[in-house]
């Protein structure tokens, strides 16, 4: 009997779903959807107001906010490429030679993928569910409940990013552009929020209920004012409305497949065809493409010698003398700044092809900026203080994750790309392949820095919470978060240098800061041991000489460690080294 899986849809499915176990962004999706169920329950609504946290009408209400929150994004990660990738890696002529039309290999990938986002994005329901036998002070639990989730969990959050999904897909399909759909999954906020407001509000609330494609307006008529001990007892039924309103986004799923269907073509596009070169940045399942000549100039502008007697260049050099130059080339400061600042270049192009920056960089400066943006700041000092204060400790966790993620991808990048030896090869030292991976991640942290920075005094002139302290932005930012992206960005470089696989210096990175984290939260935060200084500074130290003279030293004691680091990085780096060879009467060296 032949099943669904032994088919060629099935099989597209499951090497969709094996693909993406070997990806990193699904596990990392996961654990942020189970944290904001963490923070729900710790920090909720629930708290203080006697509901309980496994009551029907709670679990219903919360799933429509969280699937506005951060999962329109997390689709638009998930469903950009999967197509793509096949076209762009090049073995689309390999797939469509199988006996697989047109509507298996868009299905299969489609569902395969959907399959995959459900999964990571049930880990909210999966935490609350077992949060219901975790104990809490002031907490309500009633019995335990089982069927709810799930059947909550499909009607409010699968259906709805199901149209999202297909969206994103055809969009990316057809375009073959992953960064116009992750630029849709952010321009979703704003086209959302005006059609809430614009649109569905002057509409009387059946049809809000009905055109809501993520049911925001469909808990209203429940009545949050009621007694919490009426709201526990409510059953939530699903009315008309709500069954029409699911219907018809399954209906836009099927008639965005359909024109996809119509308009997909399973062979490569005519016209400004280029060849492109992988470069793999991320797992074996992802990857940024250049086009072959970019790449190819791209390298020589890295590693060309600068000419003083106005001669050629090393890369006009014939490729034996470029390949084994002698150590002459490495000599003089001049000559290594020359070739740092090269290499420095060629890191940063391939950071900004990084595809996951169109999303990762917008995410974390909306994140930084929530809090000034739509809640009261009290002033400790002054308005600009509390500002630049408030987003400097919600931006610091993004500086150390955005570290410790694009250092371990420049670091392993070379060796995944076994293009490691050609580099090796090159008339540079080991400071030049170290410093220009350090440097580029620094700049995106800075750039990261200053675009929260802007945002957060634009915010502050729109609130009219004038004057406006540069001053004090400077304090802030200056003091405590620039020296913090110089030691976040040092202490992956050790770690990769000294554990050599990229998986496991992940693992053991996120174990120390998470130990840590923890030990801080206790009270163990001496200076000595956190040099970020989590939570031993305030905005009304940066004014007081006593106390900012203290800093100083701690700030200088930081920067001080991460040089340590990396001269500890440098000392460990291990390149291998050739024999010597005699070319045209100059000694050569041979890797």
């Amino acid at each position: 009997m032949k099943t669904p899986f032994r088919t060629s849809f099935g099989a597209i499915f499951q090497n969709e779903v094996l693909l993406n176990s070997k990806r990193v962004a699904p596990y990392v999706v996961a654990m942020l959807c189970a944290g904001n169920a963490l923070l729900w329950w710790a920090k909720g609504p629930a708290t203080g107001q006697g509901w309980a946290t496994n009551a029907d009408f709670f679990i219903a209400g919360v799933l429509p906010p969280y699937s506005f929150l951060f999962l329109p994004l997390y689709t638009a990660l998930m469903m950009a490429d999967p197509a793509i990738r096949d076209f762009r890696v090049g073995i689309d002529p390999l797939i469509f030679s199988k006996p697989v039309t047109r509507a298996e290999y868009l299905l299969g990938k489609f569902f395969g993928n959907f399959f995959v986002l459900a999964c990571c994005q049930s880990a909210f329901s999966i935490m609350f569910f077992v949060l219901q036998w975790i104990p809490k002070q002031g907490m309500v639990v009633q019995e335990k409940k089982f069927f709810l989730y799930p059947k909550h969990f499909f009607v409010f959050v699968v259906i709805s990013h199901l149209v999202l999904a297909a969206i994103y897909f055809t969009v990316g399909t057809l375009t073959r552009s992953a960064k116009i759909v992750y630029g849709l999954g952010v321009a979703f906020y704003p086209l959302y929020i005006t059609y809430q407001t614009v649109l569905l509000k002057s509409l009387p609330v059946r049809w809000r209920v009905l055109l809501d494609p993520l049911l925001m307006n469909w808990g209203n008529p429940w009545g949050y004012k009621r007694s919490a001990e009426v709201l526990n007892r409510l059953v939530i039924v699903y009315d008309s409305n709500l069954i029409i309103n699911r219907a018809g986004m399954i209906l836009l799923t099927a008639i965005c497949l359909t024109i996809l269907y119509v308009r997909f073509s399973m062979t490569e596009r005519p016209g400004k065809a280029e060849k492109i070169s992988v470069l793999n940045l991320s797992t074996a399942a992802e990857g940024v493409y250049y086009p072959e000549g970019r790449l190819q100039e791209t390298e020589q502008k890295a590693f060309q010698k600068p000419d003083r007697e106005g001669g050629q260049s090393a890369a006009q050099e014939p490729l034996l003398t470029r390949g084994l130059l002698t150590h002459s080339v490495n000599e003089g400061i001049r000559a290594n700044v020359n070739k740092l600042i090269a290499a420095l270049g060629v890191e940063l192009r391939l950071l900004r092809a990084e595809r996951s920056l169109v999303v990762i960089m917008p995410l974390a400066g909306f994140l930084s900026i929530l809090e000034v943006a739509f809640y009261n700041i009290p002033p400790d000092v002054s308005y600009s203080a509390a500002y630049a204060t408030n987003t400097a400790k919600l931006l610091l966790l993004f500086l150390l994750g955005m570290a410790v993620f694009y250092t371990g991808e420049a670091m392993h990048r070379d060796r995944e790309m076994r293009i490691e030896p050609v580099l090796w090869a090159t008339p540079v030292t080991n400071n030049v392949l170290l410093l220009s991976k350090f440097l580029s991640t620094l700049c995106l942290l800075f750039a990261l820095i200053a675009i929260v920075g802007i945002a957060t005094i634009t915010i502050q002139l729109v609130r009219g919470h004038s004057p406006i302290d540069l001053l004090a932005y400077l304090r802030v930012y200056g003091l405590i978060l620039l020296p913090t992206a110089f030691f976040a960005s040092a202490v992956p470089v050790v770690l990769n240098v000294a554990l050599r696989n990229k998986h496991v210096a992940y693992v053991v990175s996120i174990g120390l800061a998470t130990g840590l984290f923890y030990l801080y939260n206790l009270g163990h935060n001496h200076w000595l041991y956190n040099p970020l200084l989590y939570r031993l500074w305030s905005s009304a130290d940066l004014t007081q000489p006593s106390t900012l003279r203290m800093i100083l030293w701690r700030r200088l004691y930081c920067v001080m460690l991460a040089i340590a680091f990396l001269g500890l990085a440098h000392a460990s780096f291990k390149r291998k080294r050739g024999r010597r060879l005699t070319i045209g009467g100059r000694a050569t060296a041979q890797t």
